[in-house]
């Protein structure tokens, strides 16, 4: 089944992807609309050059004769995105949620497409998007997960899978799993941060083999602060929705706080001395 009309809602850098895949997919028009198109200078607002889509000025002019619609936005943002293109969804098109928000976000955005004649479809994207792109990873949940994968499949959603009918779920898995993943992020930065001022950094990794066998404590400490660094603010942002669903469980937040304040340094006011602590690490690795 082609699809006549794709709707973006966000068009930073998962939008801008989705744009070129889309296309390549065969689909011929591709609208797309964001908040930042207000400022003629905005990088969502220049990166229209560089793609196939019509340029909405507003969500419901987006979403009109959208067969789908694929929101991508800032997490805080996602149930303001599904209000606004929930005024003009069209009848049974599917409505993609892709942000990284509580389920309790998810649930108010799906109720909002769902009351205005649309199809939510949950998504919790799994892994970093720039490598697999469309392909990458997903966890879809409610109720028109198998319909939506019926017109997905053609155009490159390959690892999307369905996972529950209830929304929210896929929402709690990976947010839950990103307590523990940048977490330990936050753990390795602080723990180097502060291990590099001792003199003591290469001790405390050949230290952490005894206790927790990995095959390259150097390499993976490497890895996971370079992320922090590159992507502390966008971190952050997660692990502030990590905590609200945490919350959400009725359980008390108090790491998952504390690593989105951890993220939020090491992608800001830390950065400098992080990426310094970074060339320190892979020198000693050489």
């Amino acid at each position: 089944m082609s699809l006549a009309k794709v709707a973006l809602i966000g068009f930073g850098e998962v939008g801008q992807i989705l744009a070129q895949d889309l296309a390549q997919a065969g689909v011929k028009r591709i609208s797309a609309w964001d908040v930042a198109f207000a400022e003629a200078d905005s990088r969502p607002s220049r990166a229209l050059a560089d793609h196939a889509v019509e340029r909405a000025d507003g969500a419901v002019a987006a979403v009109k004769d959208a067969e789908l619609v694929i929101s991508a936005v800032t997490a805080e943002q996602d149930v303001e995105a599904a209000k606004a293109a929930a005024e003009g969804v069209e009848a049974d098109a599917f409505f993609l949620d892709l942000n990284s928000c509580s389920p309790g976000r998810k649930r108010a955005s799906a109720d909002l497409i769902e009351q205005a004649g649309g199809r939510y479809v949950e998504a919790a994207v799994m892994s970093p998007f720039a490598p697999k792109r469309i392909a990458s990873p997903m966890l879809l949940g409610g109720a028109h997960i198998h319909a939506f994968l019926r017109v997905a499949a053609p155009l490159g959603f390959a690892g999307a899978r369905a996972y529950s009918p209830e929304i929210g779920k896929a929402a709690a898995t990976k947010l839950c799993r990103s307590v523990m993943i940048k977490g330990i992020e936050a753990l390795l930065t602080e723990s180097m941060l502060a291990a590099q001022r001792y003199g003591v950094e290469d001790e405390v990794l050949d230290s952490l083999s005894d206790l927790l066998p990995l095959p390259d404590w150097p390499g993976t400490a490497r890895y996971m602060i370079s992320r922090s660094a590159e992507h502390g603010a966008r971190r952050a942002e997660e692990m502030r929705e990590a905590a609200q669903t945490v919350a959400e469980a009725g359980c008390a937040p108090t790491l998952s706080r504390a690593i989105a304040e951890r993220q939020d340094a090491t992608g800001g006011p830390a950065r400098d001395e992080v990426l310094q602590l970074l060339k320190a690490l892979e020198a000693s690795a050489r």
